[in-house]
């Protein structure tokens, strides 16, 4: 009889760990939220279109650290021609030094 009660107290002990991995396997796996660090990486991905090569290095690095990039003296008049759009004369030549200037 000790024997017995010997040999279900061990069969007992050796089947509850299967039974609570079990429970494990069946609970549904949370779905991970994109953390911080690849929210940025995203966001700078989608500003640094049509940059490439060291540009796009610069940027990113600059963009993934949290600072603003300046914009270099080429994309400056590119900015500022775009926004100058019909002027002529004295007053696009006041505008695109002020803006230049910027």
């Amino acid at each position: 009889m000790i024997r017995c009660s010997a040999l279900l107290l061990a069969g007992g002990i050796l089947l509850s760990p299967a039974a609570f991995a079990q429970d494990k396997a069946k609970a549904p796996a949370e779905p991970k939220a994109p953390n911080t660090q690849q929210e940025r990486m995203k966001h700078c991905n989608e500003k640094a279109t049509g940059k490439t090569g060291d540009d796009r290095k610069k940027f990113m690095s600059a963009c993934l650290s949290g600072e603003e990039p300046k914009m270099s003296q080429q994309d400056k008049m590119k900015h500022c021609n775009a926004k100058a759009g019909p002027m002529k004369g004295d007053e696009r030549k006041q505008f695109m030094s002020s803006c230049l200037s910027s």
